[in-house]
């Protein structure tokens, strides 16, 4: 495995993420208990939160390494991170089968999906020790719930003095019980904030996070109403903007990827909550995850003319 020696004044990135492949069904609407339909078409795709919200965060303009474990079937997802510009050194090859996903996404650009996590439940701790090795003080840990040892990365993430952006998703037991005192930003939806506070209002949901953890920042996504962010001394609305709804599977994951780009700039939480939101409202107008994932000037090019 290399090393990073290069000086370098910014933060670095280290995104530990799932790496996985999307088998992508278009359904006039999700499939019922006991029903059998045919998919209008099927698509496949490279994806994972962890892959797209690397992508996500290169496109945005930033430096970021990511780390996971693929299987002998993953090669391509590999190549689509190198190719968007993200290091993949820490990337690791296994000879078992590659995390996938099976989507169904709806006429009306809702999504379902069933993970089977693969490869991406092979991370184990002396791995993660070497990759955790080249990262310290003032860099920025990206962190979904689709990988293993997940709190052993939040142990090293705070032993290293890093900074974490925690996405809780898939939300699960282990989560509700989970130690976010070491996390700066936690980003999750609507359904999440719920689950993790039993509140159904938005500003209850940052209420009650921000009551367990005072120094959390919260961002709270919530579809087509926006976003609204919380800190221990700001609230912050951030509206949705208008877009034709494709289809909806990689929209958070752009969201959280161009919200750390900007903050790893040293931009304010609305700067960044502003370039995030028209980031994923051009991603819900593409089909797929990572490929619909914008370019940095696409997204500045549009907020220039709102």
């Amino acid at each position: 495995m290399q090393t990073v020696n290069d000086k370098r004044t910014d933060p670095r990135i280290l995104n530990f993420g799932s790496l996985n492949i999307d088998k992508v069904y278009k359904v006039p609407h999700f499939v019922r208990p006991g029903e059998t339909i045919s998919s209008l078409g099927y698509q496949c795709f490279p994806g994972g939160k962890g892959l797209n919200q690397s992508i996500a965060v290169s496109r945005a303009g930033h430096r970021i390494c990511h780390a996971g474990t693929i299987g002998a079937d993953g090669g391509i997802l590999e190549e689509v991170l190198t190719g968007s510009g993200v290091d993949t050194r820490y990337v690791r090859k296994t000879e078992s089968i590659t995390g996938h996903a099976l989507i169904q996404v709806s006429d009306a650009g809702e999504n379902c999906i069933i993970l089977f996590p693969g490869s991406n439940h092979e991370n184990d701790q002396a791995y993660m020790e070497k990759v955790f090795s080249d990262f310290g003080e003032g860099d920025i840990l990206m962190l979904q719930n689709e990988i293993s040892n997940l709190d052993f990365c939040l142990q090293k993430g705070r032993e290293k003095g890093m900074r974490i952006m925690l996405n809780p998703s898939p939300m699960d037991e282990r989560l509700r019980r989970a130690d976010f005192s070491g996390v700066t930003w936690l980003m999750l939806n609507e359904t999440e904030g719920q689950e993790m506070t039993g509140e159904r209002e938005p500003q209850r949901i940052l209420d009650k996070l921000l009551e367990r953890y005072p120094k959390l920042q919260v961002i709270l996504t919530l579809g087509g109403e926006g976003a609204v962010y919380g800190s221990k001394s700001e609230r912050i609305s951030q509206p949705c903007y208008p877009a034709e709804v494709v289809d909806t599977t990689a929209a958070g994951d752009t969201f959280t990827g161009f919200f750390v780009a900007a903050v790893a700039e040293k931009k304010s939480a609305a700067e960044a909550l502003r370039l995030a939101a028209m980031a994923a409202a051009i991603t819900v107008s593409g089909e797929g995850a990572a490929v619909s994932i914008p370019d940095r000037s696409a997204v500045e090019e549009r907020l220039s003319i709102i």
